[in-house]
């Protein structure tokens, strides 16, 4: 049982060679960095002069961030 756990736990971290805590970190980086592209979308939506190039920004260097990782 706790080794089941376990693996469940640590399997898809260890496929991009990390720990459970790395692979948690960065997940939880990249997602407060879509949250944050979310919000500059959703402002540009109503002002279109505001955050005119923030979210394909974020987008792009979270694509470049995933490419790196394989």
């Amino acid at each position: 049982m706790i080794s089941a756990l376990k693996t469940a736990f640590t399997a898809h971290p260890a496929t991009v060679d990390e720990t459970y805590l790395e692979h948690s970190r960065f997940a939880f980086r990249f997602s407060a960095k879509l949250l944050c592209a979310g919000a500059a979308a959703f402002v540009h939506a109503l002002l279109p002069f505001a955050f005119q190039h923030t979210a394909g920004d974020i987008i792009r260097q979270l694509h470049q961030d995933i490419a790196g990782r394989s």
